[in-house]
Order: C-alpha cells, then sequence, then structure tokens
C-alpha cells in the first residue's frame, strides 16, 4: 500500500482508504472505472472531496466479545444484542461532515481529517 501525503492510502490504484474519526476504522472509496460503486474524487491528496455520499453500516453485537474478554466470556457468557451500526458522511475538501443518521458520537459534526499513521 503507498502512502498519500496526509489522510489518504492508495490501496489498488483506484481505491482510497482514510480513517474516520467517527467510527475509527478505515473507509474504503473506489473512483474511476470498474465494477461496483464509486465515487467521484477531486485529486487532492491533501484537501480530498467525494461524491456521492460515504455510507458505511454493519450489525454489531453488544457488549462485545473481544481478545481481551473472551476467556471470561467462555466461562461465564454475557446477554447480547444485535445492533445496528451506522457511518453516513460526506467528504468535502479534507473534512469529514457526518450525518444526523449516524450512530457514533460525531453524528451532526463536521471535523477535518485525520492523518494516516
Amino acid at each position: 500500500m503507498s502512502k498519500l501525503p496526509t489522510i489518504l492510502h492508495d490501496k489498488s490504484g483506484n481505491e482510497l482508504v482514510f480513517m474516520c474519526p467517527g467510527c475509527e476504522h478505515v473507509h474504503a472509496v473506489r473512483y474511476g472505472e470498474g465494477n461496483g460503486p464509486r465515487w467521484t474524487w477531486n485529486g487532492d491528496d491533501f484537501k480530498p472531496t467525494f461524491s456521492p455520499s460515504i455510507l458505511y453500516s454493519r450489525e454489531q453485537w453488544t457488549p462485545p466479545v473481544t481478545p481481551k474478554n473472551i476467556e471470561q466470556w467462555r466461562v461465564e457468557p454475557w446477554e447480547q444484542t444485535k445492533q445496528l451500526y451506522v457511518c453516513h458522511s460526506f467528504v468535502t475538501d479534507g473534512r469529514i461532515q457526518f450525518l444526523s443518521d449516524c450512530t457514533h458520537e460525531l453524528a451532526g459534526q463536521t471535523v477535518d481529517l485525520p492523518e494516516f499513521d
């Protein structure tokens, strides 16, 4: 994976990934020609703009079982429920605007995209 300046990683020549500060996961955006969903990209590595919006959702067990607590869970399993997790945003000029349907604490806020470590 080659590193672009500041906030983007180029995965395959036409797929960019960035770290989302709302859900603390990477989001991938495909641009240009090819199969599957595609976004437009302004070509700016420092202040990217993607269109249309980026919607990421998944179901998640709560509270989660993690590598740190799996042994405890095997001995005494706790009750879990499935919850829908949503991260929906616009990326414009290097800033990410989280829409109100997000289920994380940055819903409704606009923040700078963080640098990739």
